[in-house]
């Protein structure tokens, strides 16, 4: 008796929670909301990414040529004098940090798609 007790739990485990049809509703709106987040925030950081990778191709042009001419740079609002071989390396730290951003945000999406595919099909949705 207790093992299709156990058994008849991890069913229940298993099975979606009740919602009420305005519950469902407000839930998979919501999880649309965070996808369509994750997206817009994954393509800011894409193109920052590009853009800077668009300075650094510049920039290693005159590292090559000329490491002690100087170039500005915007910190905090603020308009930094720098040099191109001080300027480089901390464009490539930025540039590799936002590419890992965007990996990460992008396993988040999948994973936050995956979540709305099983809610689709844990409460029957298909769109109209």
């Amino acid at each position: 008796m207790s093992s299709s007790s156990q058994a008849s739990k991890a069913k229940g485990k298993a099975k979606a929670p009740v919602l009420t049809d305005q519950e469902i509703q407000q839930s998979y709106i919501r999880i649309q909301n965070e996808l369509q987040a994750l997206a817009g925030k994954i393509g800011e950081l894409e193109q920052q990414a590009d853009e800077h990778s668009l300075v650094l191709t510049t920039l290693n042009d005159a590292l090559e040529e000329e490491p002690d001419r100087k170039c500005f740079r915007l910190i905090g609002g603020v308009l930094v004098e720098r040099t191109v071989k001080d300027v480089v390396p901390t464009l490539v730290t930025t540039r590799d940090g936002i590419r890992k951003a965007v990996a990460n945000l992008t396993e988040q999406y999948k994973s936050k798609e995956q979540d709305l595919d099983s809610f689709k099909q844990d409460y029957n949705i298909r769109p109209i």
